[in-house]
Order: structure tokens, then C-alpha cells, then sequence
């Protein structure tokens, strides 16, 4: 639509000062409320089917019946606009039904507040500043608690028939216990899979009081009952059980222990100022050219390391069968399980997300914060680098379940 020079001139005639232009008694806020009222009127017309001094039909009962104040939340603050009315109370506007109370996107600025981690007092304090709307905490988690249909949706959507790699990782968050009403360290378990296109996909994420091959077996079987029928490998932390967990569900996924959980692990046996060295020497380890050599890295660790620290080499050792899988692929799979990127910069962002709260009142609370970061995280990008190399490694390795 182009507006003329002459209207725009007629409309600016009055205006002298930045305020009367954009002021709260300005032009533009003028203009937009009487826009609105200008097309609820019309939207009333086509209802009631006759013009406002026009005359109804004889038979025709409804009439117009004057209008109602109602003040909407918008980007320029509280907005009262007038809404018309029928007699009969037939009329359902579509620009503005009845019961909203707000405009402009306002709903989508208040979710993105509170994805930044913002609390509830954070938000009505950011939008009295900014906008000089009053909001109440009820309107907040009214707003926010949509989120939950969608992640409702989103938490049993149908899944990839198979993912070449999926990483499991559990993470601690504080959560208010709805029974004992203590502030508890709940786990809330995440897998990350990555598709056969080399695309990063959160499959769910779910919040139990701890973390143990028991949950992660019920994880396994939501993963099956939503279409997952087969995973080349699962990349885990050194849970006892694990393994027997996810081979329950799915019998030929390879579970391979995460090197850096292995790795950090380790570190945290030794003096701050070995660290760096040991690091250095176990990296023999895991980048050997295969098992027996890896083996042999590891006998040369403990020979260095295993007086001064006794607990390293034995703490691989006891996790060797889902090590030494590892050794089995070549380098373009061995970086991507290794280095794990797509799990570590997803857990970061969770993090960032949620250390900017104490505690959660509830786990509802957290699980729509902890959405709102994984749908951050995939907007940012989902492919996995260096993926051809790696997807030409699964066609050979697994020609009949990766090509099917």
C-alpha cells in the first residue's frame, strides 16, 4: 500500500516535537489505536451486515451496542481501545478476540525473556522499564506455561528409524522436591542424536531425582516406542549399567565410553599442577593406531603415573570393554565420537541458561527453561562438521543397517 505525500503531509501537520511524533500521546500511538478501532468497526459491519448510520433489515433483532474500554498490553505500553458490541453478543472480532489482553508480540518478547533465564520478577521488572507495563507473576507463567504444549509435542514427536551416533549425558539442576519440598540435585537426562544426513537432533530430554541405568533403560524404550529402531553407537559416561541399559532396547548399538568424561575423571585424581601432564600421557592412550597399542599406552601410563596416582590407570581398565570399541573405527568417526562437540556445546548452553537461576520451584519450571535453550541450540546450527568423511566410514563399516 502507498501512502501519498499529501496524507502524510496532513498527518504531520501538527507535529513539532520528537514526542508528538513518538511520544505516548503522539501520533503513532494515536494512529495505531484509531487503525484498530477503524477495522473492529468494520469487522462489526460485516457481522451485522449494515454501515453505522445505516438502517438494519426490519427483521433483523441485533443491533449495535455502543463499544467496551479495553486496555491492551503492546510494545508502546498500555493501549486502551474501544471494541465494539452487538446487542446479542454474537460478534467475535478477529483482530482482537475476546480475552486477549495483549499485542505486538508481547508474548513472544515475555518467552524470550525468560529463555535468557530471567525470572518472573526479572521479567515484570524489565517490562515496567522498558515498556511501562505492569504485568503480574499469574500473566508471566500463563504465558510461559504454553511452552509445555509444545514441548509436550515436541517431547513425542516420531524419530529417525536410525542414528548413527546418539551421545546420553546427564546434567544436576536444583529443583524445589514437590513432596518434601526440599530444594533437591535432580538429573536431567538429554540425548543428542545425530541423524544419517550428519544433522544434530535432541531427541528429549527428561528429569528424574538421579541419575541410573534404570532411568536411562525407560529412556531407551521412549526412544523405541517413537520409531528409533536402531543406533550404530551410543556415546555414554562410565554409569554402571549403562551399557546393559541401552543394549536391552537396542541389541547391536556399540556403546562406547566418552573419552573426555574418561579423561576428566582421571584428572581429578591427580595435584593441580600434574594435570596438564597427566592429560598429556593419557592422550597416548586414545589416540593409539588400535586396542593392543592402546593397551601398551596405558601399561606405560601407569608405569609413569601409577605410584604417585593409583587410581587412574585401574579406573580405565574397568571401562576397557566400552574404550576399546573405539579403536575399531577409523579417524573421521574415532573426532567425532572423541571430542563429542555436539553433546559439550549443548550442555554448555544449558548450563549458561540455568546457573543464572538458584533453584527451580518446580520440575515444570525447569523443563520449559531447558526447552527453551535446546531450541536455542538447534537454531544455531545442527550440522556436524566433517560428516561426509564419517557417513562414508558408516556405509562401509554398516553397509546394511546404515544404507537401509
Amino acid at each position: 500500500m502507498t501512502i501519498s505525500t499529501e496524507l502524510l503531509d496532513e498527518l504531520l501537520s501538527g507535529v513539532e516535537r520528537p514526542e508528538d511524533l513518538l511520544g505516548d500521546k503522539g501520533l503513532m500511538r494515536e494512529l495505531k489505536v484509531r487503525l484498530m478501532e477503524r477495522m473492529l468497526g468494520a469487522e462489526l459491519t460485516e457481522h451485522l451486515g449494515y454501515e453505522p448510520h445505516g438502517e438494519p433489515d426490519s427483521q433483523q433483532t441485533n443491533r449495535r451496542n455502543g463499544a467496551t474500554r479495553k486496555v491492551l498490553k503492546s510494545n508502546d505500553g498500555a493501549v486502551p481501545i474501544d471494541i465494539p458490541r452487538d446487542r446479542d453478543g454474537s460478534f467475535e472480532p478477529e483482530l482482537i478476540p475476546k480475552g486477549q489482553t495483549r499485542i505486538d508480540g508481547m508474548d513472544d518478547k515475555i518467552i524470550g525473556l525468560y529463555a535468557a533465564g530471567l525470572t518472573t520478577r526479572d521479567i515484570r521488572a524489565h517490562l515496567e522499564e522498558v515498556y511501562g507495563l505492569k504485568v503480574s507473576a499469574d500473566l508471566i507463567s500463563r504465558v510461559t506455561d504454553a511452552v509445555l504444549a509444545e514441548v509436550s509435542d515436541w517431547q513425542n514427536r516420531a524419530l529417525e528409524p536410525m542414528y548413527p551416533i546418539v551421545f546420553l549425558d546427564a546434567l544436576r539442576v536444583k529443583i524445589r522436591d514437590a513432596e518434601s519440598r526440599q530444594v533437591k540435585n535432580k538429573a536431567v537426562y538429554v540425548a543428542l542424536g545425530v541423524t544419517p544426513e550428519g544433522e544434530r537432533e535432541v531427541l528429549g530430554l527428561w528429569i528424574a531425582n538421579n541419575e541410573g541405568a534404570k532411568f536411562w533403560l525407560s529412556v531407551m524404550n521412549n526412544l523405541r516406542n517413537r520409531g528409533v529402531e536402531d543406533i550404530l553407537i551410543a556415546v555414554v559416561d562410565g554409569l554402571k549399567g549403562f551399557p546393559d541399559a541401552i543394549n536391552a532396547a537396542f541389541p547391536y548399538a556399540t556403546v562406547q565410553t566418552c573419552i573426555v568424561h574418561l579423561v576428566r575423571h582421571s584428572r581429578n585424581f591427580c595435584g593441580w599442577k600434574d594435570r596438564k601432564n597427566v592429560a598429556r600421557d593419557l592422550k597416548r592412550v586414545y589416540q593409539a593406531i588400535d586396542d593392543v597399542a592402546a593397551e601398551k599406552a596405558l601399561a606405560d601410563f601407569e608405569a609413569e603415573w601409577g605410584q604417585k596416582y593409583p587410581s587412574i590407570a585401574p579406573s580405565w581398565r574397568r571401562a576397557w570393554q566400552e574404550v576399546i570399541p573405539f579403536f575399531a573405527f577409523p579417524p573421521a568417526v574415532r573426532k567425532i565420537i572423541y571430542t563429542t562437540n555436539a553433546i559439550e556445546s549443548l550442555n554448555r548452553v544449558i548450563r549458561k541458561t540455568t546457573k543464572t537461576r538458584g533453584s527451580f520451584p518446580t520440575d515444570d519450571a525447569a523443563t520449559k527453561l531447558i526447552y527453551l535453550a535446546i531450541r536455542s541450540f538447534e537454531k544455531a546450527g545442527r550440522c556436524v562438521r566433517e560428516w561426509v568423511a564419517a557417513r562414508n566410514q558408516f556405509a562401509i563399516i554398516y553397509p546394511e543397517r546404515f544404507n537401509r
